[in-house]
């Protein structure tokens, strides 16, 4: 069978044996991933040695679905299936005391199989539905624990802000497809003039809406209702990658203007997001106010005109940010809280969770020789070379500082406190499983960078050396470190702290922009579908009402008179058959009656007239 289609088809299958089957399913999630994950290294294999598989599925007239494994896609796949498939090895431990292991594990798989449909997609039907897949799996799992105060709201928060800028992509893709008169994605980056900057305009709604883009980065750190491998997978490689991911892909046809308007955005993604992480009081509201963050620098490298760089820095967030998050789960298992109030010292309980998780936070800050060193290296040197380095440059360099210091803060809170070790049943088998894919996240999140000479000539695609980008970026890091271990971050923000523990909104934010109003005409649109639905029924039942009395004046009326003729003709036949007796001299007596009536009447009307 085609690996492509072997890395989708792989893990939604294993999730469908789950359904059915109802047992273990915790292993035929390992064993869907697995075989994804052995598919997605193949492609990435042939990549390199120069050969591309595709795979063509009857579609539209003329517009066939595409799935096609180019170098870039094939990375992309193997990124999402490694990181995936690492996640799922931790969850085993995570939900072994759930009871609603069935349901998460095949929600996590439909979740993988419809991220690797959407990298890849090669035309935009199928991307469609692949997003619309994504936006489906992510609602179920950030709501995966409905019960729960506040999750459904969480969740349906999340499809809201999602949903709405969502019209965007579609916008776009219509314009693309008009204009070159093809669905194939390939075939539309050839477009030029005012429909690629109209084009790439939408495309960043959308992405602003994944990849929670200032001011649509709200939902993202509401998320985190949800268990903590689906905020690892969703933060990582999958639903908020999705908007970074459109945009690299999309890089090649987007103007110059359009690239401007991305690197700002980006830009202040990254410092506003960044100073609402500093804020933070709960571990992994930080964090998911971190990715916000981490992919505004990506979209300031897309800006810069170097999407690559944007590249290697989502493939080494991808395993940063999930070893991040399953450190804070296995935190959350040993306090039983994320409040960071309460994990003072948790890193003293789990001292080889705690060096884990300090490894990724240092390679997010940007620390050498971990993979985020090279990634920041590359954004901070695209920055600075394009034609906006002013702007660009620094917002990437503000943004490095600000991750430098909110994941000191978080290092400084976790280590500072008295140990608090807690015998919990079952703990040492789960933590098992939690540690073995922590492990394998974080030595990706150490190595990473080592790899990243040679996607360069797999993508035809190379980064200029930047000494002074070097050099900035790490005095940025080690800046940011230290304010956040020696300064709270109460005292860091200052007046700005309020603001930001509100996440900066701005008369109501989001919610009375857009979502009290969506409300208000939901509402208004219930109250007029209601009096359509009364008017309706009410006609309805006047034309009963008519049918029931054209019904009785049927029955009661011209039926009741034509039964009454029909009665009195029978009762006058009865009359007049009992005249005819048969007895000559009766008849004729009647004979002579009716002649002498006939003629008193006719000499009668003689006389009158």
């Amino acid at each position: 069978m085609n690996p492509v289609a072997i890395a989708i088809l792989a893990p939604l299958s294993a999730a469908v044996l789950i359904l059915i089957l109802r047992r273990v399913p915790a292993a035929l999630a390992l064993l869907g991933a697995a075989v994804g994950l052995l598919a997605s290294i193949r492609l990435l294999a042939n990549s390199f040695n120069g050969i591309s598989s595709e795979l063509i599925l009857p579609g539209l007239p003329d517009m066939p679905l595409l799935l096609l494994a180019s170098p870039l896609t094939a990375l992309l796949s193997s990124l999402v299936a490694v990181i995936g498939s690492l996640v799922l090895i931790y969850a085993v431990g995570y939900m072994k005391q759930d009871s609603e292991k069935v349901r998460f594990f095949a929600t996590m798989l439909l979740f993988i199989s419809a991220m690797q449909t959407l990298v890849l997609a090669g035309d935009w039907i199928l991307l469609l539905a692949a997003w619309e897949l994504i936006g489906l799996s992510s609602y179920l799992l950030i709501g995966f624990w409905y019960r729960r105060p506040g999750v459904k709201s969480a969740a349906t928060r999340a499809f809201l802000y999602t949903r709405s800028a969502d019209l965007g992509l579609y916008i776009a893709v219509f314009i693309l497809i008009a204009d070159a008169g093809s669905s194939n994605i390939a075939a539309t980056l050839k477009t030029g003039g005012q429909a690629a900057v109209a084009a790439g305009l939408l495309l960043l709604v959308a992405a602003m809406g994944k990849s929670a883009q200032t001011p649509l980065h709200d939902w993202l750190q509401r998320a985190m209702a949800g268990p903590t491998p689906v905020s690892a997978l969703l933060h990582s490689a999958t639903l908020v990658a999705a908007g970074a991911i459109l945009l690299i892909r999309t890089s090649p046809m987007l103007p110059a203007e359009t690239l401007l308007v991305i690197g700002i955005v980006g830009g202040i993604t990254a410092v506003v997001t960044g100073l609402i992480a500093l804020s933070e009081r709960d571990l992994k509201r930080l964090l998911a106010a971190s990715t916000s963050s981490q992919y505004g620098l990506m979209l300031v490298a897309v800006g810069a005109g170097v999407p690559l760089a944007a590249l290697l820095h989502l493939v080494a967030h991808a395993a940063i940010k999930s070893s991040l998050f399953l450190g804070a789960g296995v935190f959350q298992h040993s306090r039983e809280t994320t409040a960071l109030a309460d994990l003072e010292g948790a890193g003293r309980d789990r001292p080889g969770i705690f060096l884990g998780f300090a490894l990724a936070a240092l390679a997010l800050a940007g620390i050498p020789p971990l993979s985020g060193f090279f990634s920041k290296d590359a954004i901070i040197a695209a920055s600075l070379a394009s034609p906006h380095a002013p702007v660009l440059a620094s917002f990437a360099l503000a943004g490095t500082v600000l991750t430098g210091a909110y994941m000191a803060r978080a290092l400084y809170i976790l280590w500072h406190g008295e140990r608090q070790e807690r015998n919990v049943p079952g703990t040492n088998s789960a933590l098992r499983w939690m540690g073995a894919g922590m492990a394998g996240l974080v030595t990706l999140a150490v190595v990473l960078g080592a790899a990243f000479p040679s996607i360069e000539p797999l993508l035809h695609a190379s980064l200029s050396e930047n000494v002074l980008a070097q050099i900035l970026g790490l005095s940025a890091a080690l800046a940011g470190l230290a304010l956040g271990w020696f300064i709270p971050g109460a005292r860091l923000l200052g007046p700005l702290l309020p603001w930001a523990q509100h996440g900066f909104a701005i008369a109501g934010g989001f919610d009375n922009w857009m979502v009290r109003p969506a409300f208000a005409i939901a509402h208004a649109c219930e109250r007029v579908e209601r009096a359509l639905y009364a008017a309706v029924l009410g006609v309805g039942q006047l034309g009963l009402n008519l049918g029931r009395a054209v019904r009785r004046s049927d029955d009661q009326g011209i039926d009741g008179l034509i039964f009454s003729l029909v009665r009195g003709t029978i009762k006058l036949g009865s009359r007049a058959r009992a005249l005819q007796s048969g007895l000559i001299h009766r008849e004729m007596a009647i004979t002579v009656v009716s002649t002498a009536v006939i003629f008193v009447t006719l000499l009668f009307a003689l006389l009158i007239y």
